[in-house]
């Protein structure tokens, strides 16, 4: 992990553009919220896929950045008054409280753009071949979309308010969170030139880490506090959002964490070299505290 955090953070950093005339405070806000501190869990998901599928991490860096890119701008959206309202991200004030609204909600939207521009540019597209971008693009365009992330968004936002429902709620979290992750894994193998088998074997393996990583995320949101987990918590409560907490106590949620987390490493069993990294990286996941 620290050596993709090095490759990753150094990456995005390139891909910031210098200004040319009155965008300067646009490029400012995404790149605050492209610095800001994360633990980049997809962009390393799609280095080490690419790796494990005998591919080189440097050429899957673009697709890795992408990825994030899609992540950020998500984040950005999500703190803004219209949707959760949240004053902080990442243990830092969330964009539109150093940018403003509208500042903040154009940051996202051209975070969204910049990464397909990252993804196709040729560069990225020379490294892996031209079918492989295209097909890695149209992954992560199908994967963060309508029936994707922003799906998953849309359905979190018209079940507030109302009586929780486990498979609204299941269906909810693997088109918001497990979706991205999904592509990420996906992007990797692709980027490699792996076959069909190995890349829905990825998508499995992301799929049920995707949902325990949201679990997880719904436990300490009731469990951590505000300073530990970077964001404020207890906001899914506040704004009357279905939880798996909510739905079924937290023992019960640990125990389905547990069970998506072996499913994940079973989902390894496909692949020739040793996965042992990535297990444990499913397993970490599970347990973190942040």
């Amino acid at each position: 992990m620290k050596r993709y955090l090095s490759m990753i953070n150094s990456a995005l950093e390139a891909c910031i553009p210098d200004g040319n005339f009155g965008e300067q405070k646009l490029i400012d806000s995404a790149a605050y919220s492209l610095r800001l501190p994360g633990k980049r869990v997809r962009p390393a998901l799609t280095l080490a896929f690419c790796e494990l599928c005998g591919g080189e991490a440097q050429k899957a860096l673009p697709f890795a950045c992408a990825v994030e890119m899609i992540h950020t701008y998500s984040l950005i959206h999500d703190d803004l008054p219209c949707m959760d309202d949240d004053d902080y991200r990442r243990g830092q004030a969330s964009n539109h409280k150093v940018y403003g609204e509208d500042i903040a909600l154009l940051a996202g939207d051209a975070l969204q753009s910049m990464a397909y521009t990252t993804m196709l540019s040729d560069t990225a597209v020379k490294a892996v071949g031209a079918e492989n971008a295209a097909r890695a693009a149209r992954v992560l365009a199908e994967k963060s979309g309508l029936l994707g992330m922003v799906g998953g968004q849309t359905i979190d936002i018209m079940s507030e308010g109302k009586e929780p429902n486990l498979d609204t709620l299941t269906v909810m979290d693997e088109k918001k969170t497990a979706c991205l992750i999904e592509a990420a894994c996906m992007m990797g193998c692709i980027c490699a030139g792996a076959d069909d088998a190995k890349v829905a074997a990825a998508e499995r393996y992301a799929h049920a880490v995707g949902l325990a990583f949201q679990i997880v995320d719904d436990i300490l949101d009731v469990t951590s506090t505000t300073d530990e987990l970077g964001k404020p918590v207890g906001s899914d409560t506040d704004n009357e959002k279905s939880t798996y907490v909510a739905l079924l106590g937290i023992d019960r949620c640990r125990r389905t964490v547990d069970e998506l987390t072996a499913q994940a490493v079973d989902a390894l069993a496909v692949f020739d070299c040793d996965t042992k990294e990535l297990a444990d990286f499913a397993v970490a996941l599970a347990n973190r505290k942040k």
